[in-house]
């Protein structure tokens, strides 16, 4: 019977320590979640405030995109009239100088003596 309790006293020696070798590993466990779950907890803090981020420089860029947008169709505009203000310019060039040229022609072919008889 000593023999019995002997094996017995050894068995329950390694179930014993095998309930702490769980017990120890469980702990470990226990941290571990713990140091992911705080992981977790950051990271989601961190992609809360970039998703915030995001969002500002998403309607930043959309209002300058905007602005540029507003920008090109001012200067497109003004280069067209800048445009059709050159074309007229130019056109009142040419019938200046075609004028001038029939006026010059006119006076040219004018008697130079009528101009004194009046007085």
């Amino acid at each position: 019977m000593t023999q019995q309790g002997a094996a017995l006293q050894n068995y329950n020696n390694e179930l014993v320590k095998c309930i702490e070798e769980l017990c120890q590993k469980r702990e470990e466990l226990c941290q571990q979640i713990q140091q992911e779950e705080e992981e977790k907890q950051r990271l989601q803090n961190e992609v809360r405030q970039l998703t915030e981020k995001l969002a500002r420089v998403n309607e930043n860029l959309a209002r300058k995109i905007a602005s540029r947008n507003e920008f090109d169709r001012t200067i497109a505009e003004t280069e067209a009239a800048y445009l059709k203000i050159l074309e007229s310019s130019q056109t009142l060039l040419s019938v200046l100088k075609r004028e001038a040229g029939n006026l010059t022609k006119a006076t040219a072919s004018e008697p130079k003596s009528s101009v004194g008889k009046d007085s």
